[in-house]
């Protein structure tokens, strides 16, 4: 590496430390620079680059270290000096010295400027008031954030990507959230009019209030700060709190006062190679004015710049012509996505349009006359997005109506990543093709070496299904070992949280991460299996499913069901009464469940402990039916009642219930148990089901009543009440411990190696010397069970999660609504689906 003290070792002074910043650092790493040039770096903020695309995340739990873009020892390994909190000042080009903040001095033989962009904030009366914040920073999230405590009301001045964002994170935060957009239409610079209808239809549906078509005329402000907001129209808000995110503007300021070439709106003026009108100058990112003209307000150009620049120190021709301004995001958990010419601007273009107001979606797709793909806009659903935007500018291989209609509707092909071609970029945040994602052999070697999937995310799943299928049977890209084997590690290490398992057996690229959408619930079940006591508590609360977050099934409008457990079927009067009044005066609309319950939908996530609190004091306890758990036994009235019955099957039903409530597993579960051979509970068509005979029970297993019907397969048969239980409680832990993620017992069983046979060696005979440490793991859950409801509601801490508002506990959530329907209610849904193609349109 390069030392300071050579006096023939050239510097490179980088000033300004982003996320394009440090892709620079990369990029003079991987070309061997630092080892001949010492390099500083000026850093502004008081802590390395981080993440900025994913700054919201923080207000869902990642903290600001796990949003660091800089592995650890980066700077010392690279030799690469590193100066926090500590900006330039000043830059004297003739003795080529830049001065920092501190005072400290440094000559440079190449500045580079990678101070990206400001907020703008509208010259408005009040602007600065306190209440008035930025979204720009952690440090301006953090300020937020405390703000937001003794705040009721939010309002976001700008309606674009950053702003929806904003809001987002206020009305996380409890704040009644209010937009404010002065064009027609939100995020005016990606979408068209109709993918900003679908939009504004969905966020207003989630209970935000958007104002478009209006700007903000003044900030109202008292001795304690904000207290409202005037609009163009002539309207007021009342407020507390004040986001301004309209867009941001080139920090040029160090490049004027060094005398540079700028823009006349802003930015550095630099040629294709980003040097500046000095030849010892350098400016990438969101600063820099390209030689296109434009000044790119996305990452992936930032990138691209810094290579370019990396590639000229090295010696090489770099050159930057432009980029890529396609953007997937997900906000306010509605995925957008635009590329290419998104707004149908070339001549002669045809629009190609999929609308379904119900769901929310919108698809609009632009094409030439000759079919070739120019652009598209994805509202709602942008699942396609990874395969569309690299076949953009190519006549796709099938109708472009078929790439936006959903599935069974005009016969759609299936269109895979195999029919790209090899230099059809995938990554566009670091420009990677296809060709180079497969020349390796898994996500973690193709993040490591190719920063493929490292950015915005939106590519990983097209990377996962371009690269080999068998060369890697890990569970995800964060986890080389199989959901069976995290289940051992985990049992056997006894492991209780899951940054304990990702740091001590994650891939190498993915320790010290967060996780994904596929392993993170699934170690969630597994610790959950496993007894590591109430689900929600700590990191255990951030692994689950959307269901068990709320202990409750959400529904499609936002609202929640409750199914209280009624073992076996068997309820009395009294019960009964308590689920009707409970039902009426909460205002839900009930159901009789193919499981032998009721069903209880309707409910506000804020009502949910209220509800629990009049069934719990009834007798009643969680039915698990949002967890991958036993949801019910049924059964049919046995002896007791049927004249054909032979054994007491309401008894044996409501003991198995009680014995396996809340076993966490790798899918749901369900069992019956009929009195007859005439099997009138279905309990062939169950995970586990027992039909009694004249000597005991028959015991069936890896039955399925679901998209794929299976009958179950006879394990067992004249079973005395000890025998089932015993050989339940085996192949429930075996199944738990073996089972693939989200596999049902069915597929479970078909699967494993020698199917039914080695099963019953295992499971019956002890083939394997398993079954006492099966049976006393079934005894560890059972002695250790607690009804998850009432855990609940003894706990204030827990209690606070269960408010649709963090700041109004008692107010209810504005967008779950109903309409009357057969003298109950139903979500208010309305239904309108448009097709437009170039031959017309079509509504349903």
């Amino acid at each position: 590496m390069a030392t300071a003290d050579s006096p023939s070792t050239p510097t490179i002074v980088l000033v300004g430390h982003g996320m394009v910043g440090q892709r620079f650092l990369e990029a003079l790493v991987e070309r061997g620079v630092t080892e001949r040039a010492r390099v500083v770096v000026l850093c502004e903020e008081p802590r390395p680059a981080y993440d900025r695309v994913q700054l919201t995340s923080y207000f869902s739990g990642r903290t600001p270290d796990e949003l660091s873009m800089v592995e650890d020892g980066f700077m010392t390994r690279h030799g690469i000096e590193l100066y926090l909190d500590d900006p330039a000042e000043h830059v004297d080009r003739t003795t080529r010295t830049v001065t920092a903040r501190s005072g400290r001095s440094f000559r440079y033989d190449t500045l580079v400027l990678a101070t990206g962009s400001y907020p703008f904030v509208p010259p408005v009366p009040g602007k600065d008031a306190r209440g008035c914040f930025v979204y720009r920073t952690i440090e301006d999230l953090l300020a937020i954030e405390e703000y937001a405590k003794t705040s009721r009301t939010g309002v976001v001045v700008g309606g674009g990507l950053l702003g929806l964002e904003a809001a987002g994170a206020l009305k996380g935060l409890g704040l009644d959230t209010h937009i404010v957009e002065f064009a027609p239409r939100l995020m005016p610079v990606q979408i068209d009019e109709g993918g900003g209808a679908a939009l504004l239809r969905t966020i207003e549906g989630m209970g935000l209030h958007v104002h478009t078509g209006v700007g903000t005329q003044e900030v109202v402000a008292g001795d304690c700060g904000v207290t409202g907001m005037n609009l163009s129209d002539g309207s007021t808000l009342a407020t507390d709190l004040v986001v301004f995110s309209a867009g941001v503007r080139p920090r040029d300021r160090l490049a004027r006062d060094m005398g540079l070439d700028v823009g006349e709106r802003g930015g550095i003026v630099v040629d294709e190679q980003c040097r500046t009108s000095d030849p010892a100058v350098y400016a990438i990112g969101e600063c820099a004015l390209a030689s296109d003209g434009r000044v790119y307000g996305l990452v992936a150009p930032g990138y691209e710049m810094a290579k370019a620049v990396a590639d000229v120190l090295d010696g090489d021709e770099g050159r930057f012509t432009g980029a890529d301004l396609s953007t997937k995001l997900k906000l306010l958990g509605v995925d957008v996505a635009s590329f290419g010419d998104a707004h149908g601007t070339a001549e002669g273009c045809l629009d190609v349009v999929y609308a379904d107001s119900r769901a929310g979606v919108y698809k609009k797709l632009v094409v030439s006359a000759d079919g070739t793909l120019l652009g598209g806009v994805l509202v709602g659903d942008a699942e396609s997005y990874g395969m569309l935007r690299p076949l953009t500018g190519s006549v796709p291989p099938v109708p472009p109506e078929q790439l936006v209609l959903p599935a069974g509707a005009g016969a759609p092909v299936a269109l895979g990543p195999s029919a790209l071609p090899d230099d059809a970029v995938v990554c566009s945040c670091h420009n990677v093709t296809k060709g180079e994602i497969c020349a390796h052999g898994s996500l973690p070697e193709v993040k490591r070496c190719t920063k493929a999937g490292t950015g915005c995310g939106s590519c990983v799943k097209v990377i996962g299904q371009l690269l080999p299928q068998a060369a890697d049977q890990g569970l995800c890209g964060c986890f080389s070992y199989t959901r069976s084997e995290l289940y051992e590690i985990v049992r056997t290490l006894r492991l209780t949280s899951y940054a304990q398992l990702l740091d001590s057996h994650g891939r190498e690229g993915a320790r010290r991460g967060d996780g994904c959408e596929i392993c993170k619930p699934a170690v969630g079940s597994i610790l959950a299996s496993l007894g590591n006591g109430y689900i929600l508590d700590g990191e255990q609360g951030s692994l689950q499913d959307t269901n068990d977050h709320f202990l409750a099934n959400l529904q499609r409008n936002g609202s929640y069901s409750i199914v209280p457990r009624i073992p076996g079927g068997e309820i009395t009067p009294d019960k009964l009464i308590v689920i009707g009044e409970v039902a009426r005066d909460f205002g839900l609309y009930t159901k009789i469940t193919g499981g032998q319950r009721i069903d209880m939908f309707g409910a506000r996530v804020d009502q949910l402990p209220a509800i629990w609190t009049r069934l719990v004091d009834a007798g009643f306890e969680s039915g698990h039916a949002y967890g991958k758990a036993l949801r019910t036994v049924k059964s049919c009235v046995g002896q007791t009642w049927c004249r054909y019955g032979v054994q007491d099957s309401v008894r044996m039903a409501i003991d198995l219930e009680l014995r396996y409530r809340g076993l966490r597993a790798p899918h749901k579960l369900k069992s019956a148990v009929s009195g007859c051979a005439r099997e009138c509970a279905e309990a062939q068509s169950k995970d586990f089901g027992v039909i009694a005979t004249a000597n005991g029970w028959n015991l069936y297993v890896g039955g399925n009543g679901g998209a794929t019907p299976r009958h179950a397969d006879l394990l067992a048969q004249d079973l005395s009440d000890a025998e089932l239980v015993r050989l339940i409680d085996r192949f429930l832990m075996f199944y738990i411990r073996t089972a693939d993620r989200l596999e049902r017992t069915s597929t479970w069983l078909e699967r494993l190696d020698g199917g039914l046979d080695h099963l019953r060696d295992v499971v019956v005979h002890d083939s394997l010397g398993l079954c006492d440490e099966l049976e006393a793991m079934m005894a560890e859950h059972v002695a250790g069970y607690r009804d998850e409801w009432a855990e609940t509601l003894d706990d204030p801490e827990r209690l606070r999660r269960f408010v649709s508002f963090v700041n109004a506990p008692g107010a209810p959530d504005p967008s779950v609504k109903f309409v009357p329907e057969r003298d109950q209610i139903k979500p208010d849904l309305a239904v309108l689906v448009t097709l437009e193609t170039p031959e017309g349109s079509l509504t349903r």
